[in-house]
């Protein structure tokens, strides 16, 4: 709609703030995550990349001592926004059932996106404090 253009054109001038303050939060994550290795796959450009990330993607581990939507639960509860990744493998659908298609492969992977992983934000608006506030919540869940 033409007043969703007007705000887009408005929110041009702060793109580049908006970008660096993500990839800024993105990093910031990135290090007080990397201790927790063990139980989750940390989201890593591709070569070569510089993403404006999206959010904080975060896969738990096949062999974790918990399950990603315990985590998810735990941290709502906590106000801390997550979201589970849309898609996923799209034949689990309940639309593909019965629809012709082709598969290459086991899914493997599309089937571990929609079982482990969710994002937490990194919105620009999100301080350190706010980011040290979710990994302390996310490092409590992980000790319990």
């Amino acid at each position: 709609t033409d007043m969703q253009a007007a705000v887009g054109l408005a929110q041009l001038d702060r793109l580049e703030n908006f970008i660096s303050t993500r990839r800024s939060n993105f990093s910031y994550l990135n290090g007080l995550m990397s201790e927790l290795e063990e139980f989750f796959i940390l989201p890593q450009p591709t070569p070569n990349s510089d993403p404006s990330w999206f959010g904080y993607v975060l896969t738990t581990r096949p062999d974790a001592p918990f399950k990603r939507d315990d985590l998810v639960k735990y941290l709502n509860e906590k106000k801390i926004g997550t979201r589970l990744l849309f898609g996923g493998n799209l034949l689990r659908q309940p639309y593909m059932k019965d629809r012709p298609h082709r598969v290459v492969g086991s899914l493997e992977n599309a089937d571990t996106v929609v079982e482990r992983t969710f994002w937490i934000g990194i919105y620009p608006g999100l301080t350190y404090a706010h980011l040290d506030y979710t990994v302390d919540q996310i490092k409590a869940f992980v000790r319990r």
